[in-house]
């Protein structure tokens, strides 16, 4: 299936300065050819230029987020994941066959700025199953979840080829997650297809230094200020720091927080949190908030449900959750409580399926990127002011949805 690349049309003036057309480039280097390098096509450009990337049914299609204009439209069948890299440039696309790494053209050097056209590079790390894409402290940790391999390298490798990898792994073989930090110790879980009942921390020569095993059903992962790793259960959450794991109990029998999102501005992790084991789909109206400096686990009614790609972070550490009412509800971390609660999209009810598409938020910077698949819309959020500075439309429904900052 091959679809042309085409401009999207604005809705609304953008207003923010600097929001403008970025000056590049609209065609899609052909995919399997190598751009992770400066190439003749390569423009020095006044600023860093941030980039979105959504999915549809039928490939991935890579925006200016500032203009919307679809800069490159790349084929790929199958449902794929998108994550970005942590080198703010490259994204890192799960398929069936593997990890693959999509550069969307855009980086800086120092205080140079550069762009060119978006390409499907030829880097890729083969996986059984590929899982979770975690960044933190300069790297990028892939989790295989048909084998259990963690792979590791640094993200800034990206830029020049296939990286060095090292790679780990679990025992058995599960849904799972991985988290290096700084000092080489590698927070990993544990599993296998019957069960996922904690974590074992390894120091950087693989020796374990500390494990937990409960944790029932020990899913996502969020790394809070300080280098502190948390980890979700059905039962509360596991808290690493220190050479010490920490197990913070759900207020209920069941409370599975299994989605979280964490800011290096912030001592807190923001997570959802559902308490009805028996649900087909449960439509939580709670968000957890998981202080790690005080050890407690603190629920805020929202008044309203949310999916799993509705949570994120602010530039300030601000919880952001967008809920089925259709608006983007700001939540100060420290004191527990709703600040605002910013209109953005119509009202919509979470799908059954997982993988079907639903509104779904990235940020960058001060600004909330969401996704309204019903009209294939994207809208440009200020944070801090609550205005919708920008909207832009698509000729294909978004699902998966990220971006870089270039």
């Amino acid at each position: 299936m091959h679809h042309r690349t085409r401009p999207a049309r604005l809705l609304t003036a953008l207003t923010v300065t600097g929001l403008m057309l970025a000056g590049c480039g609209a065609n899609a280097t052909p995919a399997g050819s190598s751009a992770t390098s400066p190439s003749a096509s390569a423009s020095a450009v006044a600023e860093a230029l941030p980039r979105l990337v959504t999915t549809y049914d039928g490939g991935i299609k890579v925006l200016d987020a500032r203009s919307f204009e679809v800069l490159g439209d790349f084929p790929m069948e199958g449902f794929n994941r998108v994550n970005p890299a942590g080198d703010g440039r490259h994204v890192i696309i799960s398929t069936t066959e593997g990890f693959k790494v999509l550069d969307t053209g855009v980086w800086s050097e120092g205080d140079k700025h550069y762009a060119q056209d978006p390409a499907m590079t030829d880097i890729n790390f083969p996986a059984s199953k590929p899982g979770h894409v975690v960044r933190h402290d300069g790297k990028t940790i892939l989790f295989s979840d048909g084998t259990g391999e963690v792979t590791v390298f640094e993200s800034s490798d990206l830029a020049n080829g296939q990286p060095k990898t090292e790679t780990h792994k679990a025992k058995e073989a599960h849904h799972g997650v991985a988290v290096e930090l700084s000092n080489g110790e590698l927070v990993l879980t544990l599993g296998n297809e019957e069960e996922r009942p904690g974590i074992v921390v390894l120091d950087k020569d693989g020796k374990e230094i500390a494990r937990n095993e409960d944790c029932p059903g020990v899913h996502g992962e969020a790394t809070a200020a300080g280098e502190t790793v948390v980890i979700g259960c059905e039962t509360g959450v596991l808290i690493y720091s220190g050479g010490k794991i920490s197990k913070l109990d759900s207020p209920t029998k069941y409370g599975r927080i299994g989605n979280q999102a964490g800011s290096e501005e912030s001592e807190v992790t923001l997570g959802d949190y559902k308490k009805d084991p028996d649900a087909e789909l449960e439509r939580p109206e709670q968000i957890s908030l998981i202080n790690t400096k005080t050890k407690k686990l603190t629920l805020v009614d929202l008044g309203t449900s949310y999916s799993f790609r509705s949570l994120a972070r602010g530039p300030h550490g601000e919880g952001l959750v967008l809920g089925t009412d259709g608006a983007l509800h700001v939540i100060d971390p420290e004191k527990a409580t709703v600040t605002k609660s910013i209109p953005v999209v119509a009202p919509w009810e979470e799908p059954l399926k997982w993988q079907e598409a639903r509104p779904t938020i990235f940020v960058h910077g001060h600004t909330a990127f969401v996704t309204e698949p019903k009209t294939k819309t994207i809208h440009a959020v200020d944070i801090e002011s609550g205005k919708i500075n920008g909207s832009g439309s698509l000729e294909v429904t978004p699902n998966e949805f990220t971006g870089v900052s270039g």
